[in-house]
């Protein structure tokens, strides 16, 4: 063993030189920090500055618990003295806890000395340790919770017997493995293992934390399958003093309102919100009972804390149950609803999209008798039917696919309308860009009705794609003609980006030959040979004047002005119109060309 490793552990432990980072856990769903893991180091510049050699070195001699109550009390002080929002984790290996020689109720004890709530305490045991007497690992959690903590198993899947220990400390919280996290949206096994702990863990009441997140990627997925905490490089890395807001967070949170556009908000969640008191988690069966009985339309009600934060849902069917048990009103009458209620109902903010919840209740195969929760940045607002959610679901996929164009599947020109009449209603200032292909008629002759076809998806799949980056709707008139309409001023920029896009990729379109050239030659309608350039686009651009276009005609009739503005030039051009005012004479869009 390293004498001089052997010295620098002694130091550490005599003068208590250890420091705490601490990373952020936050939940997903409320958009706000659940709490922060203590991450222990040693002395700054030591050779046992990093976890992994200073808690080795600490096993091997056999002082593993004297560490652990030094980092834990450093945790706890500087935690308390941050004034840290949220839950303290603290890891805790099972090794320590088993160490007879391991100070009984001195985490109790510290939380006492500095002032911390118990209750915000989640004591982490790691899974990757292999211990042999379970019974007394099982005693020992047991007495930690007794004790008012939390527990947490964390590195679940990374170790001996996930599983096993799962099922028997029946933990608060379960942190999943980095391994499978890491990639988990390009791999269908490991999204298999996630849906497979989400329905463990709704079996059990645990809530699931994922951990080591590094790419966006990651993050939407595990917001999809219903994974609501989150850790990870990609949310805060580890710091002495950790941020309690996440600017990331906060622009994902944007990023869903303006993905869920204002003037297109019957597909927002909040707007099948049905306003319903809610009760206390303190409430007594009984009076839950009562409520029950005097409304008999009432099937659910929505359980909440002192700062109005949805914990729950009790249902009049599974209370009617109990109480006609026998002994059942002398058993449950004074217990709190938390007894009986569904602890991990469905919670949604009221911007969320529709179709992304439609898809957390068929991939967790809710009742279709019961309601969601919605939330007002984390709050309770009031409840949504699972049927009138996936009705309403069901009517608009049927209208769009009623307006829509069949070979791109976008809105057609009814929404188009819709979309502009609406901004126009409301006073919204808006662009409207017109898009044309050039020289398509020449292409689709040359190479073919399919190729044609292909481009025109293309165009579609890269105007969508580039607006993606912004608050826009994209439409398809029809053929080879698209229209956008852009809420933000980043109109012109994204333009750009689609011309630049589209010339990039069309030219796969085109033989080595044809592409060299920079075009080819074609024979026009009077029987002449002439030189046909490459794809390019046109793209009339106009900001209306709200004051004097009335309707959505009038806005089309600018945008067509302006694109055949555009289309003088031979090779792509984006002309922006200055003139804001609509003719006397106007051209619907219908007939738009």
């Amino acid at each position: 063993m390293d004498p001089s490793r052997t010295l620098v552990l002694n130091t550490i432990i005599k003068e208590k030189a250890v420091f705490t980072l601490f990373q952020p856990i936050y939940d997903l769903a409320k958009r706000q920090i659940l709490g922060f893991e203590a991450l222990s180091r040693g002395m700054s510049g030591s050779l046992l500055e990093s976890p992994d050699k200073l808690f080795a070195i600490a096993s091997k001699q056999e002082r593993l618990s004297e560490l652990e109550i030094i980092c834990r009390e450093a945790a706890i002080k500087q935690f308390v003295s941050l004034n840290l929002p949220g839950k303290l984790f603290l890891n805790v290996s099972p090794k320590a806890l088993l160490d007879p020689s391991h100070p009984k109720g001195e985490t109790r004890h510290l939380t006492e000395v500095y002032g911390l709530d118990p209750k915000r305490v989640v004591i982490e045991v790691t899974e990757q340790d292999k211990v042999d007497d379970a019974n007394l690992l099982l005693t020992t959690i047991t007495h930690y919770r007794e004790l008012g903590f939390q527990i947490a198993i964390d590195d679940l899947g990374a170790g001996y017997s996930g599983l096993r220990k799962w099922s028997e400390l029946c933990p608060d919280y379960v942190k999943v493995d980095r391994y499978f996290i890491d990639h988990c949206d390009q791999s269908v096994v490991k999204r298999e293992f996630l849906k497979s702990i989400i329905e463990l863990a709704k079996a059990t009441s645990t809530q699931v934390i994922a951990e080591g997140i590094e790419r966006m990627e990651e993050l939407k997925l595990i917001e999809q399958l219903g994974i609501v905490n989150a850790q990870g490089f990609l949310l805060a890395k580890p710091t002495r003093k950790p941020p309690t807001e996440l600017a990331l967070l906060k622009s994902l949170h944007s990023e869903v309102r303006s993905s869920v556009n204002q003037f297109e908000q019957s597909m927002a969640i909040g707007w099948l919100a049905k306003e319903a008191n809610a009760i206390h988690e303190c409430t007594q069966c009984i009076d839950a009972h009562r409520l029950f009985e005097q409304d008999r339309k009432l099937t659910s009600l929505a359980v909440v804390n002192d700062a109005r934060e949805p914990v729950g849902l009790l249902h009049r069917d599974q209370l009617t149950e109990v109480f006609a048990a026998p002994y059942g009103h002398a058993l449950f009458d004074k217990k709190s609803v938390i007894k009986l209620m569904d602890k991990q109902p469905l919670v949604v903010d009221e911007q969320q999209e529709l179709d992304t919840v439609s898809k957390q209740i068929t991939d967790h195969e809710f009742d279709i008798r019961r309601h969601i929760i919605i939330t007002r940045d984390g709050r309770y607002l009031g409840l949504a039917p699972l049927r009138d959610i996936l009705k309403h679901i069901t009517e608009e996929k049927i209208r769009h696919a009623q307006h829509a164009n069949p070979l791109t599947m976008l809105p057609g020109n009814v929404a188009i309308n819709e979309a502009i009449e609406q901004r126009l209603r409301s006073h919204h200032d808006f662009s409207l860009a017109y898009i044309d292909l050039n020289h398509f008629k020449q292409f689709n002759d040359l190479y073919g009705y399919a190729s044609g076809d292909s481009v025109i998806k293309l165009l579609a799949e890269v105007t969508v794609d580039v607006c993606a980056q912004s608050s826009s709707f994209v439409g398809h008139i029809g053929g080879d003609d698209f229209m956008v309409v852009f809420d933000n001023n980043d109109a012109e920029v994204l333009c750009h980006e689609i011309i630049t896009q589209f010339e990039l990729k069309s030219k796969a379109f085109f033989t080595p030959e044809h592409v060299s050239a920079g075009g080819y030659w074609a024979t026009n309608r009077e029987g002449q040979k002439q030189f046909v350039p490459l794809l390019t686009l046109s793209i009339g651009l106009v900001r209306p004047d709200l004051q004097h276009c009335i309707n959505s005609h009038q806005v089309a009739a600018l945008a067509t002005d302006a694109k055949k503005e555009a289309k003088r030039y031979r090779n792509s051009y984006l002309f922006v119109c200055n003139r804001r005012k609509p003719t006397v004479s106007t051209v619907r869009l219908e007939n738009a060309g």
